[in-house]
């Protein structure tokens, strides 16, 4: 904790160095958790990047009254978040409901098929009704009344098995990192 209030402290008075440390701690987990959450690196990639941009232009008015990782990983939870209401919203007004616009690009489909093929590994690792639940939902858009329903199981029974195994791929992500 002190350290985070040290490191904040050298970003608002301008670190480029503290900034890059902070950036190159927290950028590849950061990465994976908003891929876990959109579904889509490419998107991950912007969520993050924008995160830490905000984060330099704004450095004068940080308040984190929390630790930086909480706040970190909170934000990009929100602005994950948000982008997902935002395609749904986009898809119910577009009328290509479950149609998507891609952006293929060599770069894209190889960060694409790397983190699938981490997904399908995680998921072989997770009990059977976990990956069933995790696949339902991210490869499939199920929403977790649906699922529930699919399952015969509660919808706090799927969100809590969800957040199960979104905390295993996390933990998965920072072993690789690591």
């Amino acid at each position: 904790m002190l350290n985070d209030i040290l490191v904040i402290r050298k970003i608002r008075e301008g670190s480029i160095s503290a900034f890059e440390d902070l950036f190159r701690r927290y950028y590849e987990p950061l990465l994976w958790f908003s891929a876990g959450i959109t579904g889509r690196a490419d998107v991950a990639e912007e969520i993050v990047q924008d995160l830490f941009y905000i984060l330099w232009r704004d450095r004068d008015k940080i308040n984190i009254m929390i630790s930086v990782k909480s706040y970190l990983y909170s934000s990009v939870r929100n602005m994950s978040l948000q982008y997902g209401r935002r395609e749904r919203l986009g898809e119910r007004y577009s009328g290509n409901r479950g149609e998507k616009v891609e952006n293929n690009t060599p770069l894209n489909d190889l960060e694409y098929k790397e983190l699938e093929k981490m997904a399908f590994a995680a998921m072989g690792k997770m009990p059977v009704r976990r990956a069933d639940i995790f696949r339902m939902h991210r490869f499939e858009g199920l929403k977790y009344s649906e699922i529930a329903q699919k399952l015969n199981l509660s919808v706090k029974t799927v969100e809590a098995e969800m957040s199960k195994a979104i905390a295993e791929f996390r933990r998965l992500f920072e072993e690789r990192k690591g």
